[in-house]
């Protein structure tokens, strides 16, 4: 029987997935908690920018942006395909681009902190 690579790619949109469904509803309260002025010491503006300007920080930032945005990529493919887009290749290709661009645009972000 012929080894397969699918295991590997599966595995990093499942992550993606997961991830996003447990960080956004954490990220929308803390946003929320931020628009209404109730945000705790910790989440200061300060606190956030020493995290984000540190090595494990940008590496946490862009693990979760990372695998956010190739989930939703993956599914937003199946998506289109549920609706009776059957012009798979081509969607594969936008999504997975954008899904890209946005990896780049993070690293380059992180890069600048």
């Amino acid at each position: 029987m012929a080894k397969s690579n699918k295991p590997i790619i599966w595995g990093t949109f499942a992550a993606g997935g997961t991830l996003t469904a447990f960080m956004t509803p954490v990220l929308i309260v803390l946003t929320l908690l931020a628009a209404t002025g109730h945000v705790p010491d910790m989440l200061g503006y300060e606190n956030l920018h020493a995290f984000a300007a540190g090595w494990f920080g940008k590496l946490s930032i862009f693990i979760v942006i990372f695998l956010s945005l190739w989930g939703s990529a993956h599914r937003l493919r199946i998506t289109f395909f549920d609706f009776g887009v059957r012009a798979d290749t081509l969607v594969a290709i936008a999504v997975y681009t954008i899904a890209g661009l946005g990896s780049i645009a993070t690293v380059v972000y992180l890069l600048r902190i």
